[in-house]
């Protein structure tokens, strides 16, 4: 089956990581300090979590020369095959090079639009994250954003933007008054459209999307896939739905600004009243 051998490519990458780590009687933090990849991050490349990058793999082949290259070159191999699995293409590759983005978030703001702030509020509230892996995600996360919005020449980009995002308290009022503010800026850019959909019933509830050119990146509670088939003319045709039914970009400006407002106040937009940190 396909599927199968979707899992098997990243799964062999890792495994033949972990095997030349474990040779070497290193630990994994050993082998960060000669790749500078986080320790964390290549335990889940080690077990099929996440795909490997190019990146990776040259500084895989750095870091065990007796490999004369392999990481590289199977990497490099396995993009060429019919059957590359969704989960083992780099996102980052097909995103960086993009002309156009459209992004869906359910719930939060996202990522690509996030301040510092408020988005190590959300990463600390994942379930067992340490200090570390916290940090790590966080500068990920500024950096993708520097690449990709804040480049020199951006992509053409469309953000549906959740209205109850804009409501949700993410850590106090104070971050998402600048949240707002953030996201007024990057809407007023000249390559950005962001409108907001109404809180109403919709069919996007379950998962957040990328589509980038002809690639989406499709997310789910434990990770996400990257998709060149048919399935992106599906994410597509989702997006344009959503779109459909938003407010207008001057409509959505208007909100962003009158709902930043009633959080500088203090105030919580859900209720009007005051928030929990200034009750």
């Amino acid at each position: 089956m396909a599927d199968n051998k979707d899992i098997s490519a990243a799964t062999h990458f890792g495994r033949q990581m972990k095997k030349e780590r474990l040779a070497r009687g290193w630990s994994l933090h050993q082998l960060s300090e000669r790749t500078a990849y986080d320790a964390a991050h290549l335990s889940r490349i080690e077990n099929g979590l996440r795909p490997p990058t190019r990146a990776l793999a040259a500084a895989c082949d750095a870091a065990f020369p007796e490999r004369h290259g392999w990481f590289t070159e199977y990497y490099d191999e396995s993009r060429q095959w019919a059957e590359v699995p969704p989960g083992f293409r780099d996102w980052s590759e097909l995103e960086d090079k993009a002309a156009q983005l459209r992004v869906w978030s359910p719930g939060i703001i996202h990522g690509l639009l996030q301040t510092e702030d408020y988005a190590r509020t959300l990463l600390a509230t994942m379930p067992g994250a340490s200090e570390e892996a916290i940090t790590g995600r966080l500068r990920a996360r500024m950096e993708r954003q520097r690449r990709v919005i804040l480049c020199e020449i951006p992509p053409t980009a469309w953000f549906v933007v959740d209205e109850l995002a804009l409501c949700r308290l993410v850590g106090s009022a104070g971050i998402m008054t600048a949240q707002l503010r953030q996201l007024a800026a990057l809407a007023a850019m000249p390559d950005v459209t962001v409108q907001v959909l109404p809180a109403i019933a919709h069919p996007a509830t379950a998962s957040g999307f990328v589509v980038a050119d002809d690639a989406a990146w499709c997310e789910h509670v434990a990770g996400g896939f990257v998709y060149t088939d048919q399935t992106v003319r599906l994410v597509l045709r989702l997006f344009d739905s959503l779109r459909a039914e938003c407010y207008r970009a001057s409509e959505s400006a208007a909100l962003i600004e009158r709902v930043c407002g009633l959080w500088a106040s203090g105030a919580n937009p859900l209720t009007a009243g005051p928030t929990a940190g200034t009750a």
